[in-house]
């Protein structure tokens, strides 16, 4: 009898989940809204109700045809003993998630870090399938990480590792909210990429960029001087050149590091492809540690997209059964 896993997402703004088959595919999928603030108990019900419209819809036995639900999540993360020790973006300490979805489904739970989820995602059926040693970057808000080595995620002594948007770039540069100045964050992520668009346009008024967002600052974003270097305006692209230069910075670091096989860049701004990629890549081969005649690590776009961290949830819940 085929049997199927649940991969759940937890975000801040949706919770996703998918039913995933053994060959890692999401054979259906459902989401809400996750309407922060909640009390944990809220949230709890909103992914047993999403696993059990899965199971529904697919004619499936939650107890006998459902093998278990991995659950993706931000932050601080113990898979061992189930416990989400700190979540900022939802406000929770030393939730026992695992213990308090149990009661709630038939089946076994697993949960991991929410980027950890993801790069694992890719590890299975992404751009890093076949990789030993892999690192999925997400250039989104912050800039979020995943380490695989030896086919098994880096989590670190605390189960808190790959933290990799709190490393230091610029020594006592921009404040970070963790409480450090330089963090790679600040400077390579597809948020600093639109403040640092937006501080160069302030100092242009009659840039072109101020017609591609109708002079209004509230509409600039990662993608704004992509569009102004594709124009071949000046100052997009010399903000582009210098986002290109922070992103490769924190990569060389990663590599000289960990050598993996292969970096995956996830987050809405990897849709800019080799226009991206290509300069990063460029800059990595000639500032990493590596010597003539070794292997490069390959800098890719992320294959799987929003899919990553339910398909490697999923997994994860699958390996630890």
């Amino acid at each position: 009898m085929k049997t199927y896993t649940i991969g759940v997402d937890l975000g801040g703004t949706n919770i996703k989940a998918g039913l995933v088959d053994e060959a890692h595919h999401i054979v259906d999928s459902v989401s809400c809204k996750t309407n922060l603030p909640r009390p944990e108990h809220e949230i709890e019900a909103e992914i047993a109700a999403l696993c059990s419209q899965l199971a529904q819809r697919a004619g499936l036995d939650m107890a006998t045809q459902i093998e278990s639900v991995g659950i993706g999540t931000p932050g601080s993360v113990n898979p061992h003993t189930g416990v989400v020790e700190f979540n900022a973006n939802f406000g929770y300490r030393n939730w026992p998630l695992v213990s308090a979805m149990e009661k709630l489904l038939p089946c076994r739970v697993y949960i991991e870090n929410d980027a950890n989820a993801a790069a694992y995602g890719e590890y299975i059926a992404g751009a890093a399938q076949g990789a030993k040693y892999a690192i999925a970057v997400t250039l989104g808000t912050g800039i979020g990480g995943g380490i695989i080595i030896d086919g098994k995620i880096f989590s670190g002594f605390n189960s808190a590792g790959a933290e990799i948007g709190h490393t230091v770039i610029v020594k006592g540069g921009r404040p970070c909210m963790c409480g450090r100045r330089g963090c790679w964050e600040k400077y390579a992520s597809a948020r600093a990429l639109a403040e640092d668009t937006l501080a160069a346009m302030e100092q242009h008024k009659d840039n072109i960029m101020w017609s591609y967002v109708h002079g209004d600052p509230a509409r600039v974003n990662a993608k704004t001087a992509f569009d102004a270097m594709r124009a071949g305006d000046a100052l997009g692209t010399q903000v582009v050149q210098n986002f290109v230069e922070y992103v490769a910075c924190g990569l060389t670091n990663l590599i000289n590091i960990f050598q993996p096989e292969i970096i995956c860049i996830g987050g809405g701004v990897s849709k800019e492809g080799d226009t991206l990629l290509a300069p990063v890549q460029a800059v990595v081969d000639q500032e990493d540690y590596a010597r003539e005649g070794m292997r490069r690590t390959k800098i890719v776009t992320a294959k799987l997209r929003n899919d990553a961290g339910i398909i490697g949830a999923a997994g994860l819940a699958t390996q630890h059964q």
